[in-house]
């Protein structure tokens, strides 16, 4: 059986599903999809726009189509191995999975579902329907995805210079390293330290946190729960309920809370992003979509910033900021709550971030872990580049 992740309602997700799939989304310790196909135990196809189709392969025509924003569950699989074709799997007026013969194209795939037969899920679901859900659900999915990693298996043994609180909450993967003088407290939730990640002298973590492979926690940082230090990342200073996807850096003081930040984004030293307006009223955050503010529903809301975008040092970030694709912030005092995709300047103004420049930041920064852009990424770019600079100035 082939199992295609597709977007549904991807627009409510950018500035992150600008250059993925809803199911690259991280939230908890993996990504949508890797937790589908571990549970499903097999590779998994993508149904997305056409501009980002080439990155991931045409999609087989028939098969079951499950919706990419949905966390995947043992529950759900067993209800969606169950569909026959022409049936559709759902929760309310939530799409979870269709059976479809025949393919679809991303453009038709919601109105081809509108012809099935409907079977509602008696369970519940955790779905990713705005960019706040990321970290909002983020305590939920961490938890459930430590249980399900660790389930069976022995952690590596914690050094005795560390000082652990409820140890049997905490697993170290082979090659991790976590260093003398970090505190590792999993009374509140669980601690995980994936394989070669590193946590530096005098961390302090309070769980639930999750430090993916290869990533790094720079010495002396204070990590508040629930976090996911993605894969490849390196962060410092103060962190709070925070999703870093994967090779983004916060290497320096300063503090983060309550945000997601895209992959390879650079946090200059000293930035300081604001989770909490002084009155203690309710967030609102820029929808691209529908080019307006919009209500969270949270009293705590941080930055949102897409993939390959920076900013320089003692930068600062209102309550709720948005940040597009490939920006480059500076300067002092608060840039606009809504930075634009591949913007250069911050508080005195932004001018278009050249596409050029752009991907050879991108190139530079990717060099230093071995990587580079491939040819469908940088098309994909200047798609993304063309489309948000067509009605500027």
């Amino acid at each position: 059986m082939n199992y295609i992740l597709s977007d549904i309602k991807r627009e409510a997700l950018f500035p992150f599903t600008h250059t993925r799939a809803v199911a690259d989304i991280r939230c908890g310790i993996f990504t949508m999809r890797e937790r589908w196909e571990l549970i499903l135990g097999i590779a998994t196809h993508t149904l997305t726009e056409p501009y980002l189709q080439p990155l991931y392969g045409a999609a087989p025509g028939d098969g079951i189509y499950i919706n990419g924003a949905i966390a995947a569950t043992a529950g759900l699989a067993t209800a969606i191995a169950q569909l026959q074709p022409g049936e559709q799997l759902i929760s309310g007026n939530t799409l979870i999975a269709a059976h479809i013969s025949g393919g679809v194209t991303a453009e038709s795939f919601l109105q081809t579902t509108g012809t099935l037969t409907s079977k509602e899920y008696a369970g519940t679901i955790n779905r990713i329907a705005h960019i706040w859900d990321i970290f909002s659900l983020n305590d939920k999915l961490l938890r459930a995805d430590y249980e399900m990693l660790t389930n069976g298996r022995m952690s590596a043994a914690i050094p005795e210079n560390v000082i652990a609180r409820d140890g049997g909450n905490i697993f170290i993967e082979e090659g991790a390293t976590v260093n003398p003088g970090v505190i590792l407290n999993a009374s509140a939730g669980p601690i995980y330290v994936g394989k070669d990640a590193e946590i530096m002298e005098g961390c302090m973590l309070r769980g639930p946190v999750a430090l993916c492979h290869h990533a790094t926690l720079k010495m002396g940082a204070k990590v508040y729960g629930a976090t996911t230090i993605g894969p490849g990342c390196k962060a410092g200073g103060e962190i709070s309920n925070v999703v870093f996807f994967a090779n983004s850096n916060k290497g320096h003081d300063g503090f983060v809370g309550n945000a997601v930040i895209g992959e390879w984004c650079n946090l200059g030293a000293d930035t300081n992003c604001s989770n909490l307006k002084n009155n203690y009223d309710e967030v609102k955050v820029w929808d691209e979509q529908s080019g307006s503010l919009v209500k969270t529903g949270l009293t705590f809301c941080g930055l949102l910033m897409g993939d390959h975008s920076k900013c320089g040092i003692n930068t600062m970030f209102n309550t709720g900021t948005v940040v597009g694709v490939s920006s480059n912030i500076y300067g002092g005092n608060f840039p606009e709550k809504y930075v634009p995709s591949f913007s250069w300047g911050g508080a005195e103004g932004m001018v278009t971030y050249q596409f050029d420049r752009a991907m050879e930041t991108a190139d530079r920064m990717m060099a230093r872990r071995g990587q580079k852009l491939s040819e469908a990424e940088r098309d994909m770019y200047s798609y993304l580049f063309n489309e948000a600079t067509k009605d500027r100035p």
